[in-house]
């Protein structure tokens, strides 16, 4: 384990509190309890931070905070989705400048950074977490996912032999995520129209693979899974003008197969997706168009558009990374275009209402994630 920060009794305290003089730690007053939080990465190459926004009961936000991670950013955008994952009382970020991954305790507001390990590879920007076990995606290089484990706390420890490659060199790939079931993980590939699956071994945390296998569409992206184990793809497809869509995938055995192929959008770059926690809609951004697409999803996987003219939502420039918050009431996109972070109430019916949302954070801020 290694660029651990552990601060013990007196002297951890008498650390935290210089680090914080020097604006290295967390800086600003802890806020009041709020029903929950929101959560970025500003990725900054001078020091990568996650900041933190309250969320009021009506979904509002209020900056409450930036941690230090111990790592570094890149500065520019990533091409990713998954920057950064909750679990449980935990947090998990990437810092991409230096090839880490950060583990916090979340305490309301506040956050603690236990440990920041080794990536296992170049330049990751994705995270995937599933009990005790946790897979990176690393871009740099010919790319790859390695796995750590943590303990309740969060200390991060590499897994050994857990390493595995993508489906060749220069693939640009975008996302990890396991399964609902933790048997098995996904990544897509922009540059080479795949979608990769390795199988889980449940006693080791070991994947085997890849299975590359066909996207429906063109440069798939962001995606995201249901309660019932059905996977919803992104399909950017270069971002041609009004041309991106989604796909809905079954997925048994490593092998996906598609239920709805490429259900337009009608918007341009469509690159991040969520699935409401009922698994009734799914949502994807549209970095091109300034737009969030919602779809209704059947009992089967099946998508259909909600809006003819494809635009749920009208968001800041340059939507990126999206988030629902634990309740499912509110969803909230990351807006690279002007460093916001739009907000809506989700109806019951898919509908997005405006609510306010947040300013002034770097348009190289990147995930999102929210309590």
């Amino acid at each position: 384990m290694n660029h651990v920060r552990r601060f013990p009794g007196r002297v951890g305290l008498l650390v935290a509190l210089a680090l914080a003089a020097l604006g290295i730690g967390a800086t600003g007053a802890p806020a009041a309890s709020s029903p929950g939080e929101v959560y970025t990465l500003t990725n900054n190459t001078a020091g990568n931070a996650v900041k933190v926004f309250d969320r009021g009961a009506d979904g509002s936000l209020t900056a409450a905070g930036e941690f230090a991670t111990g790592g570094s950013g890149t500065g520019g955008g990533l091409g990713n989705q998954g920057a950064l994952v909750l679990d449980g009382g935990r947090l998990f970020a990437v810092n991409p400048g230096s090839d880490s991954v950060s583990a916090f305790k979340v305490k309301g507001s506040t956050l603690e950074l236990v440990d920041t390990e080794v990536s296992g590879g170049d330049k990751p920007i994705s995270l995937t977490v599933h009990k005790g076990l946790l897979y990176v995606l690393n871009a740099g290089g010919a790319g790859n996912v390695s796995g750590l484990t943590f303990s309740n706390g969060g200390e991060l420890s590499p897994l050994a032999g857990s390493t595995r490659p993508l489906s060749g060199s220069a693939t640009d790939p975008a996302q990890v995520s396991f399964d609902p079931r933790g048997k098995a993980l996904v990544v897509t590939e922009k540059a080479t129209n795949l979608i990769d699956t390795y199988a889980v071994d449940s006693a080791s945390g070991l994947a085997s693979g890849p299975i590359p296998q066909a996207s429906s569409g063109a440069t798939p992206f962001g995606f995201a899974f249901d309660k019932r184990g059905h996977l919803f793809v992104s399909e950017a497809f270069g971002s041609a003008a009004d041309q991106s869509a989604v796909s809905s995938y079954g997925i048994d055995d490593g092998l996906i197969e598609p239920i709805t192929p490429s259900a337009a959008t009608t918007e341009t770059a469509a690159c991040w997706v969520v699935v409401t926690k009922d698994g009734r809609f799914a949502y994807t951004s549209n970095t091109g168009s300034g737009s969030i697409s919602g779809y209704r999803v059947s009992h089967d996987g099946e998508l259909s558009l909600l809006d003819a003219d494809g635009r749920t939502g009208v968001t800041g420039p340059g939507p990126i990374d999206m988030a629902l918050s634990r309740n499912g009431r509110f969803l909230y996109s990351l807006n690279s275009g002007d460093g916001t972070i739009s907000g809506f109430r989700v109806g019951a019916d898919g509908s997005l209402a405006p609510i306010e949302g947040a300013s002034g954070l770097p348009i190289e801020a990147t995930g999102l994630a929210a309590r």
